[in-house]
């Protein structure tokens, strides 16, 4: 017993101070705004969507970001080069061709330390990374999925929990048919060895990596109520902006 108290407390000390972030979208929906530049960098209150999500892991903590990116991947390159003026070192893993989630994180494996967080580039979001962790910590579990309550259950994938762990997710249920009002909200941490469940190839990890762990218990569900605002439409650009706005 005491044997896995100080294995416990170990994991809870030793802080993550790495994150994985998709930027290979095209945000083709956002068009005209990213016929020239592609959707990280499209600006929501004065900056680029994944400036903000940058700056939120560097006040966490975080000292290496690796971008997956992809589309126009020198233009990403080009505005934040070594990472250096936005707190945080930043290197770089390109897609050649599309891979979807799960085959650019296979691909950056190399890159990644034992534990990190990972997120999509394109939501901003004021996610408690500090308390997300110690909740992955006491958990044990290979990956943790933030998530977020949503109105609309119909558009999203919805978490079946049993106490935090996620037993499965249900794709885009009928409101009466719902297991919950919890949503994916792209934000994780995960243990490299999670990436074990991951094919060669393009494939999506909520197709495949979740399940799989789900299927082991060893997903788990964090709970996040604070901001979260969504950039896929010009609509919701439009709204992330009022969002913000009213925060300043």
């Amino acid at each position: 017993m005491e044997k896995a108290e100080a294995t416990s407390s170990e994991n809870m000390a030793k802080k993550i101070t790495q994150a994985f972030v998709l930027a290979g979208g095209k945000g083709e929906r956002l068009r005209p705004l990213t016929n020239d530049i592609p959707k990280p960098l499209v600006k929501v209150a004065g900056e680029p969507i994944l400036q903000h999500c940058i700056e939120q892991l560097a006040r966490h903590e975080v000292e290496e970001i690796i971008l997956g990116t992809g589309h126009m991947h020198e233009k990403i390159e080009a505005y934040f080069g070594s990472g250096e003026k936005f707190g945080a070192s930043i290197v770089y893993s390109v897609e050649t061709e599309p891979l979807g989630t799960g085959g650019a994180l296979k691909q950056a494996k190399g890159l990644l330390d034992k534990n990190f967080f990972m997120l999509n580039g394109d939501n901003i979001a004021d996610f408690d990374f500090t308390q997300m962790q110690t909740e992955h910590a006491e958990n044990r579990g290979l990956a943790t999925i933030a998530l977020v309550e949503v109105e609309d259950v119909s558009g999203y994938g919805i978490a079946r929990l049993e106490g935090k762990k996620i037993v499965e997710f249900v794709e885009k249920p009928a409101r009466k048919k719902a297991p919950s009002n919890l949503a994916n909200a792209g934000a994780y941490i995960i243990e490299k060895k999670a990436l074990e469940f991951l094919p060669e190839g393009f494939n999506l990890i909520e197709r495949t990596m979740f399940p799989a762990l789900a299927k082991k218990g060893k997903l788990f569900g964090f709970k996040h109520k604070g901001l979260w605002l969504t950039t896929d439409t010009l609509e919701r650009i439009r709204g992330a902006e009022v969002a913000l706005k009213r925060l300043k």
